[in-house]
Formats: structure tokens, sequence, C-alpha cells
């Protein structure tokens, strides 16, 4: 189906030509899902491609998986090559970003007295993969301080004025997930190659929310979830290790084929028998997800935010902890009230309104955090922002 076809009729447009694109969508039920961050919907093209897939293993699972579905993933591999800017052979299939971040926090070789950059505001998997190293290997690593509000030349400072000569490694977050913030990657990545630091970047909230290029990026390890924003199955990760760190980093697990120098030492089926189906869903989701355009996606996603804020603004106490005035927000949005427990609040709105946010704390931090998708339509929002308001009231 071309949702957006040049011959569409001139009357389809604004909320009723994405009411066609809400159509492709399972219900959401019974709750109003404003929690897509964590992970949104598949397609309804998508869920039946992957129950078709497990019923079909089913017939002969040993050679229905491994001779005939998996046959599939080097075109699964260069369909996503193309939606990212990268080559195939420098994309692993594992389940989800803290897999992939894993392969590379404990592939990167380091030695005690090595240093590594981190900061408050990264992933807790993340931060505690780094801390095991710290504890195993001897290595540093450092807190870089700035605040989650902070200007882009204020966290690029933070960064820089903690590079040492010892410093080796770079972790960054591409988007946080604590509240949608885009920290300047391209830039960030510029300064850590000039100085022979490698460059982490956790991309599982920006990758098909919005254009990504793993090319304009340069960094050394991109990692993303495939469940999240591309909308593939539960379970379908994405790593892209830079050719020019694929030979000298270790696999998270003992590859089965020796001796393993490409990217296939860092590809799921190194676990052993894994659940093949999902991965059948991978290739209607890019199909999908090319037709609405990651342009088009990361439009209606801003739009989104933008209209909710807008109507929740007024609302005595109300305190926002992202930024909605730039071109990179997206979906994912933190507020809070004042004088208001946050973590109750969630509860009266999932539990009595039927909407699910998503409570986060960090540091100073707190407050619901608010995702929607581009299924999602304008009275869904005001539906929210009502039930908001009853609830405070």
């Amino acid at each position: 189906m071309n949702l957006f076809a040049p011959d569409l009729k001139a009357e389809t447009k604004g909320e009723e030509l994405w009411e066609r694109v809400r159509a492709q969508y399972p219900a959401q039920e019974p709750l109003l899902n404003l929690n897509n961050a964590a992970v949104s919907p598949p397609t309804i093209a998508v869920q039946e491609a992957t129950i078709d897939a497990y019923r079909f293993i089913s017939r002969n699972p040993d050679y229905n998986m491994w001779s005939n579905l998996d046959a599939a993933l080097p075109g699964i591999k260069r369909d996503l090559a193309e939606l990212i800017d990268c080559t195939p052979d420098e994309i692993a299939l594992n389940r989800n970003s803290s897999e992939g971040l894993s392969a590379a926090i404990f592939g990167i070789p380091l030695t005690k007295g090595d240093q590594v950059l981190i900061s408050n505001w990264d992933y807790p998997s993340v931060r505690a993969g780094w801390l095991q190293r710290h504890h195993r290997d001897g290595i540093e690593v450092v807190n870089c301080a700035f605040d989650i509000m902070d200007s882009d030349e204020d966290i690029i400072d933070a960064y820089v004025e903690a590079m040492t000569p010892r410093t080796c490694v770079l972790q960054l977050t591409h988007m946080y997930h604590w509240n949608g913030r885009v920290l300047p990657i391209e830039r960030l990545c510029r300064i850590a190659r000039e100085r022979n630091i490698i460059t982490i970047v956790d991309g599982a909230q920006t990758f098909a929310q919005m254009p990504v290029s793993f090319r304009q990026l340069d960094c050394d390890f991109f990692i993303t979830s495939l469940h999240k924003w591309l909308g593939a199955p539960v379970g379908n990760g994405m790593l892209i290790v830079n050719r020019r760190q694929i030979d000298r980093t270790w696999p998270l697990l003992a590859p089965f084929d020796q001796p393993a120098m490409n990217i296939d030492k860092f590809d799921h089926w190194n676990l052993g028998t894994y659940n093949s189906a999902i991965q059948a869903g991978i290739k209607p989701a890019i199909q999908f997800h090319r037709e609405i355009g990651a342009d088009r996606m990361h439009v209606r996603l801003r739009e989104r935010t933008r209209h909710w804020v807008g109507q929740a603004r007024d609302i005595p106490g109300f305190r926002l902890h992202t930024r909605t005035d730039t071109e990179s927000l997206g979906a994912i949005c933190l507020f809070s009230i004042d004088n208001t427990d946050m973590k109750k609040l969630e509860n009266t709105l999932r539990e009595k309104y039927q909407i699910h946010t998503k409570y986060r704390q960090v540091e100073h931090v707190e407050g619901l955090r608010v995702s929607p998708h581009i299924y999602m339509l304008k009275s869904d929002l005001d539906m929210f922002v009502s039930a908001l308001r009853n609830a405070l009231a």
C-alpha cells in the first residue's frame, strides 16, 4: 500500500492521511500508548510476517531456520545499510541496544590506566558496563560534568576539558532517553578522531526516528534497537562497527566459525540457537519506514510533541525538561508538575484514565516521559492533556 502516492486524492490530506497510517498498526488497547520510546508497536504487516515465519519454522525447525530464513539476512543487512548510510559488512544483527553496547564496551582492548569518558546521563547499563571494566581491568572511568539542559557548546567543552593523553574511548548518547535531548555527536566524534579516541554512539533513540548517517557521524561504533522507531519485532538490534575497528575488537561471544576476522563475529548466531522468526519482521518494517521516510517521520513526531506541550503549558506548575524550540526535537519529552508526586501521577493516569506514560528519574531531574508515535492523532494527545488536568484537579 503506497500511503503517499502522488495520485492520492486531493481531499485525503492532513489528519485524514495519517489515519491511513494509523490503520496499518494494531489497536493500542486498553491503554493510550505514550511510551513508544521503550518499545514501538510493529505494523500489522510486520506482526503477520513474524507469526507466519514462526509457523514456517515449526514445520522443519532446523532446516527452515538455518537454510531458509537465515538466507534472507544478507539482504536485510543491505537494506539497513542503505537506511543508515554504511556498508552491509559493517552491520551485525543482535537482540537490542544493550547487547550491542556491551559488545563495544567489553570488546575494545584496554589496559590498566586507560581512560574512558562517560556522563551521568548515559543509559544505566552503559555506565554499569564501564564501571565493571574499571573494577576488572583497572581502567579509569571519568564522568563528564554538565547539565542535561546545557547548550551544545557547554557539553562539548565538558567532554574536551576531561580529555587527556590517556583518554582512549569516548562514550556518547545520541539522544538521551530521559528527555529526548540530542547531543552534537558529529562535532564530538570529529574532535575525538583528531585525538585518536575511539567513539561509541548509543543511537537507540535516533535511528529511524530521524535521519541518521553513519558516514557523516564517522564514529567507530553505532548501536541501536530495531524494535523502537523502526517498528521491527521485539528482540532485534543492530551494531555497526566501522571497518577500522572490526579486526581489533573482541566479540562478546566466542564465534562459531574460526578464524573470525569480519563483522560475523559480532552477529547474533554466535548465541547458539535463537528465534529466527523475529528477524523475518525486519524487512516489512524497513519497507514501511521507507514509505514514510525518515524526514517525514521526524517532522511528524516533532509536531506531535509540540502539539501536546502547547496544550499543557498553562497547567499550573507545569515544568518542561526538554527544549522544544530546536529542530532536533523528536517524540521524547519530559515534564514535571511543581509540588506533585510524579510517580503517583503516572499511576493515576494509567489506572484511572488508561493512559500510559513513563516515570523517569536521574540525578536532579524527575518527571513523566511522553513519547507519541506517528500513528497518534491530535485527538489522542488532547485526550491525554485533558486527563492530566483532571488527574491534577
